[in-house]
């Protein structure tokens, strides 16, 4: 078969498929109710990021959205960062949620490692929302106080959510594979009055024991007043201070008829998600009530083609902002289906089997996943009916062509894939899947609907089929209120706004051509991208130079669309000690247990120096822009540097890596 190359057609919707497409009917809905005209997607996205006020309005009613006030106007000051989304609004997210309960499908399905699959019905959640609330409520916890939470992908987290937004308190959540001192550099900066948390969990057939590190929470958080715990390694709370189990706490609740859910603004806070940068702690993101809920239901209608009916799946923790985004398929009248597990375990069949047993209509992934299974050599649709599947996502990382070709050999031909690209920034995906467009080998098939997405080259200016800095020119409702902690919003308009003043700069390299579709190159800054999950440098250095035998160090994350993930950690020990097997084994267990399994090194190497600027910050982005072959001459600035000298180590280490990745 002849090989496939960027934008080769793979599928092409049918007649059927773009007549029942929900862009479809909103176009339509469109003319007839807001007297706007537009026949295609090019044409409905250009009106989307130009009258930005008229299209997030017509959302609330399209959809038929709650709300107990109404706004004075959609839009106030169009501006970045500072825009004023909806003011006057009342809403809550949750009531939103439960607002598709139904007594004809289930809202959720779940599968664990060690658990058989499950359905869990409308009216089953409602109660255990409605019981957590009250529990919460009996706490003393007060829309503004946050309740976070160390848990795995399991319905208990899902309660927890909505529970809380229900209240008006501000959610937040670690996944249990983080380590303590991840989930304390997280939620010591929101000062949480509740941890709800699990003292253990299973992954790979595994079981990994986490009470000390729950009780290291507690010791660290001072102003916690109570845990919640789930158990699963044991079933006490021995050493635990405040702590009630989650059964008990429940049957004690004396919940009120229906849930009393408090009316917020739209720019309430509803959840601090945490994407890290290169220096100091985690930025914890803060998203409002109002910016997710219009954000979601839009995604899940217009990009992933949800409506009733249909079973939504993606493989994701409670670390990453595609749970989030899992969470507001519900909006769609979707069922969602959660996974507690490996991917991988006890095969690479695993999620296969779920699709075929769950009926999953929408099949979430990610790019590492696809290219694990192309390794793996297996063929999931000559085991599994997956004839049911109209819709394939892929996020987290830029999705190969051969990646696409997988796909459409392995699972069935009639469906769409959707590549996506966002982030925990936004909490959504603003390039991503149009349903009534044809899908090319390795392009994402355009900007999201009110996602005004460029590429820009270094001088601000917008390039077609030139690879430039992603950037959203617009203002979205769920581009973060703010980080906590940051009054003067100094650290927010540095992340977003530094490059360019008063457009998003978002830090990927990004190609658009002609038509509007879009490649993703891989990361423009140093922020370490590894499966989907977002790290900052400084949380990897904090770590290894904590140890007496290391000097400095420089971690790179070579992460490249058509390349292999690599990520090498460079380090220079003090006088009299030895990089040996022993010292590597130990930098990878700390990483492991104090930053999570997915940021530990492929390999550590011993350098001299650390290149450092004049003004003394260590050079990442250069360096890595060297190691992916970049010429030395446009990737750094030697006169800029307090040691150039070091440059010549890393060039010949780049001549070596591509001659390997040639190989």
């Amino acid at each position: 078969m002849t090989p496939l190359r960027e934008g080769d057609l793979l599928w092409q919707p049918s007649p059927q498929a773009i007549e029942h497409a929900n862009l479809t009917h909103y176009m339509r809905w469109l003319a007839s109710n807001r007297g706007v005209n537009v026949a295609s997607y090019p044409a409905l996205w250009q009106w989307s990021v130009t009258d930005i006020g008229a299209f997030w309005e017509s959302l609330w009613d399209y959809f038929g959205l709650r709300y107990s006030q109404k706004w004075a106007y959609p839009l106030g000051r169009r501006e970045m960062p500072g825009a004023e989304w909806f003011p006057g609004a009342r809403l809550n997210y949750a009531e939103n949620i439960f607002a598709r309960m139904t007594d004809e499908r289930p809202m959720l399905i779940y599968q664990s490692e060690d658990a058989e699959l499950v359905e869990i019905s409308w009216t089953a959640m409602y109660a255990r929302v409605n019981r957590l609330a009250a529990v919460l409520r009996g706490i003393g916890v007060q829309p503004g106080d946050r309740v976070v939470a160390y848990l795995p992908n399991i319905p208990e987290t899902i309660v927890a959510v909505l529970a809380t937004a229900s209240l008006g308190a501000i959610w937040s959540s670690c996944a249990p594979d983080f380590g303590g001192r991840s989930v304390l550099d997280r939620f010591t900066q929101i000062k949480p009055k509740v941890l709800i948390a699990v003292d253990g969990y299973q992954y790979g057939g595994k079981h990994f024991d986490r009470c000390e590190v729950v009780v290291e929470l507690q010791t660290a958080l001072p102003t916690l007043e109570r845990t919640i715990l789930i158990p699963f390694s044991h079933n006490h709370t021995g050493g635990l201070m405040n702590t009630v189990l989650w059964a008990d706490a429940l049957e004690r609740a004396t919940p009120p008829e229906a849930i009393p859910f408090q009316q917020v603004p739209f720019d309430h806070p509803l959840w601090v998600l945490y994407s890290s940068g290169t220096t100091g702690l985690p930025k914890p993101i803060v998203h409002g009530h109002g910016g997710i809920l219009l954000e979601q239901v839009k995604s899940a209608a217009f990009h992933n083609d949800l409506r009733a009916g249909d079973r939504f799946f993606w493989y994701t923790s409670t670390g990453w902002m595609m749970w989030n985004y899992l969470l507001g398929s519900l909006l769609s009248g979707a069922t969602a289906i959660i996974y507690n597990g490996s991917p991988a375990y006890p095969d690479m069949n695993t999620l296969f089997r779920l699709a075929d047993a769950s009926g999953m209509t929408y099949f979430g992934t990610s790019a590492a996943f696809v290219s694990a299974c192309i390794k793996a050599g297996i063929h999931p649709n000559q085991e599994f009916d997956l004839s049911r599947i109209r819709g394939v996502g892929s996020t987290g990382s830029p999705l190969t062509i051969e990646g696409f070709q997988w796909v459409y050999d392995n699972f069935n031909r009639e469906l769409a894939l959707e590549s996506l690209s966002g982030g925990t920034d936004m909490c959504t995906a603003f390039l991503g899947g149009a349903r009534i467009l044809p899908v090319y080998a390795g392009e994402i098939q355009g900007a999201s609907l009110g996602a005004n997405a460029q590429a820009f080259n270094e001088n601000g200016q917008p390039v077609l089929d030139e690879v430039g800095e992603l950037v959203i020119t617009e203002p979205m409702p769920s581009m973060p209120l703010y980080f906590w902690n940051d009054p003067t919003m100094t650290r927010y308009t540095e992340s977003y706004f530094e490059m360019f003043p008063g457009v998003w700069r978002h830090g990927d390299w990004i190609k658009f051509n002609q038509r509007g579709g879009c490649v993703i190159y891989g990361r423009s800054d140093s922020t370490i991208n590894r499966h989907g999950i977002r790290m900052g440098t400084s949380e990897i250095y904090r770590v290894v130079e904590s140890f007496p035998e290391v000097l400095d160090s420089l971690i790179i994350d070579l992460e490249l669309l058509g390349r292999e993930s690599y990520l090498p950690l460079f380090v220079v020990l003090r006088e009299g000690y030895t990089l040996d097997d022993d010292l590597k084994t130990r930098i990878k267990q700390k990483l492991r247990q104090d930053v999570s399994p997915r940021h530990v090194p492929d390999d550590i190497i011993l350098i001299q120096e650390v290149p450092y600027t004049l003004s003394g910050k260590k050079i990442e982005v250069p360096i890595r822009k060297i190691l992916l072959g970049q010429d030395v001459r446009t990737a750094a600035n030697p006169g800029a540097m307090r040691n150039p000298g070091v440059l010549t180590f890393f060039i010949e280490f780049a001549e070596a890596l591509n001659k390997k990745n040639e190989s």
